[in-house]
């Protein structure tokens, strides 16, 4: 993509009812696959209206056919297993403070994996056939498929932790070779696990659990350079965020103790969490090499009330101390719906958002 891109979504898009209570039918047979998918498509179609009609420099599908935002990695591949004995307790936290324990039962690496079909090509050709504006698609980054492997039960499958990245590192390959042959020219790469390397309290967690977690960064980085590598003409894009579901957060912290993925990851857009200050300040981005784009994620997902323009103004003007405005952008700071459930926002309000986004990046870049 050659064209300036100064407004975009990070990913997903609140579902609409009709689209969640179809999901429910079909896994109940309640309603036939045809009729689920017509009910998708006419989901994605609105999607797509709302972003054309607001202005985006870049739109999605919304993330609308996928149950979280990794679900197209898990639902594609074989010898990931979600069992009971895989579950674990995570605590999420909210605004104000508390911890909610939230049970999940998360999918982990048994045997080898093989890609069964493609994660996002569904996806992408329907959305390439439904707009002519710049559009992207999203992928789990490598470093975010670490968490499914756990050594306890993995270990028949892989022996170690690098011969599991190995084959992550063919099937994303896989995955990226085929959308680029299919016309997609702008790839994000969603990478959470880099938020929780980042919060003091996560990275002693880890420390425990006997993984060093500035070697897990580095692993992260090497695993996403090897996907991306030898794409010319593809514009490559990293998220980075602390946890979003439900309207809560698993970390905090700014980016200092991840810098180093600024100047060593291969990619050409970082988009970054910025909303509220568990993100730190925008010192860490000095470390941003010349050549790469800060999409400044100001726009909270998570909270109803509606930011003030001149003051995400001010913040972009913050930021241009460390990158340069015309290597500045803007977005919300994560997607609306990692997960089908949603943020606690309306569509309305969701709407007013990404309104604002538009007309905040029309004032600065115009």
């Amino acid at each position: 993509m050659t064209a300036p891109m100064h407004s975009e979504v990070v990913g997903s898009l609140l579902r609409s009812q009709e689209l969640l209570d179809a999901r429910a039918q079909l896994e109940t047979a309640g309603i036939s696959h045809a009729e689920f998918k017509r009910i998708e498509d006419a989901a994605v179609d609105d999607a797509l209206a709302l972003q054309e009609e607001i202005g985006l420099d870049v739109v999605s599908d919304g993330e609308l056919r996928r149950v979280s935002w990794a679900g197209h990695f898990v639902e594609a591949l074989d010898g990931l297993q979600g069992e009971p004995q895989t579950a674990t307790m995570q605590r999420w936290r909210n605004d104000e403070g508390d911890q909610v324990p939230v049970h999940t039962t998360r999918p982990v690496v048994v045997e080898q994996i093989r890609r069964a079909r493609s994660m996002c090509v569904e996806e992408w050709t329907y959305l390439r056939s439904r707009t002519s504006y710049p559009a992207k698609a999203t992928i789990v980054s490598g470093g975010a498929a670490l968490s499914f492997y756990r050594p306890d039960l993995s270990a028949q499958a892989y022996a170690t932790r690098d011969d599991y990245m190995a084959d992550v590192v063919g099937v994303l390959r896989d995955e990226v070779r085929e959308l680029v042959e299919l016309g997609c020219d702008y790839i994000q790469l969603d990478g959470p696990h880099y938020g929780g390397l980042l919060d003091r309290d996560l990275r002693e967690t880890f420390r425990k659990a006997g993984s060093d977690p500035d070697e897990l960064i580095d692993a992260g980085i090497e695993a996403d350079n090897a996907i991306i590598a030898d794409f010319p003409g593809v514009t490559f894009g990293l998220h980075v965020c602390r946890g979003n579901a439900r309207s809560m957060f698993f970390a905090e912290g700014d980016y200092a103790p991840i810098a180093r993925v600024f100047e060593r990851c291969n990619v050409h857009r970082f988009l970054l969490e910025y909303d509220d200050e568990r993100a730190g300040d925008f010192a860490p981005l000095q470390s941003v090499p010349d050549d790469r784009v800060v999409v400044l994620g100001l726009v909270t997902t998570k909270r109803p009330q509606l930011e003030d323009a001149d003051a995400l103004r001010a913040r972009i003007e913050e930021a241009s101390r460390f990158v340069d405005l015309d290597r500045l952008a803007l977005s919300p700071q994560c997607g609306f719906a990692s997960v089908m459930a949603g943020n606690s926002i309306s569509p309305d309000e969701q709407r007013a958002k990404l309104e604002l986004v538009v007309s905040v990046a029309e004032s600065v870049w115009g």
